[in-house]
């Protein structure tokens, strides 16, 4: 059984968020991939379930931002995503085709998106198969405190990170709501790492939990001034633009 010892790793690299992708280069894209590989970074990309149940890499909930189409992507089979071409270049694709291409060059965290139309075990399903037979270092993470306790039941040999911020509880209680779900969502999921708002640090709360040798990750590190933070807060960026420069 791996435990946290066997994941520092995740602290050693700096990730760039959806790919190293601007000037042209569309996020969570091939391209964007792969000029992440090429500059030595780590990667994370986002993925969500469509209609039949696949692991897409891709972020917004509907297409209008990053292609030509409308629509939610959930409302699509994945054979019907796939010819669709991104902004700036590229199509859509599913994991296990960024997973092959990226063969263990690189750390891989895949952030699973959860919607509350569709549940989530169909999609932890699609991500531990595309995982199954994947050699490279690779951990999933997400808000959803039952999709990283899925995978700590399920497939507890691969990472899994809770992802945490108190923007989403201002208009619910503040930061002592936020306080209190955070340590409930840590007490439920049994994650091996947690990735926090760069604009929630410094945070005592998050100094404690590295102290018992708890990683930490922080996103989404924009500017040369948040890039400090992140080395003085957190074990490790993820980041894009200016912050990873």
């Amino acid at each position: 059984m791996a435990t946290r010892a066997d994941f520092r790793w995740l602290g050693e690299w700096r990730y760039a968020h959806r790919g190293l992708h601007g000037d042209g280069c569309p996020e969570n894209s091939r391209a964007a991939i792969e000029a992440a590989v090429a500059r030595g970074y780590g990667i994370e990309c986002d993925v969500q379930a469509s209609r039949d149940g696949h692991a897409m890499v891709f972020h917004d909930w509907t297409l209008e931002r990053l292609t030509e189409r409308s629509g939610a992507l959930r409302d699509f089979d994945a054979a019907g995503l796939e010819p669709i071409g991104l902004r700036g270049g590229g199509t859509l694709w599913r994991l296990e085709t960024l997973l092959r291409r990226v063969a263990g060059r690189v750390p891989v965290l895949i952030e699973i998106k959860s919607h509350r139309t569709m549940p989530s075990q169909g999609l932890c399903r699609s991500v531990a198969r595309a995982l199954r037979h994947y050699r490279g270092k690779a951990a999933i993470m997400s808000f959803d405190r039952d999709i990283v306790r899925w995978f700590a039941d399920v497939v507890p040999n691969r990472p899994r990170g809770l992802v945490t911020g108190r923007r989403e509880y201002r208009e619910s209680g503040g930061v002592f709501a936020f306080r209190t779900a955070r340590s409930l969502a840590i007490t439920r999921s049994r994650p091996d790492f947690l990735a926090c708002d760069i604009r929630d640090l410094p945070d005592p709360f998050i100094a404690r939990q590295r102290a018992r040798g708890m990683i930490a990750l922080t996103w989404t590190v924009r500017t040369s001034k948040q890039r400090k933070l992140a080395q003085r807060s957190c074990d490790a960026p993820i980041a894009e633009g200016k912050g990873i420069a």
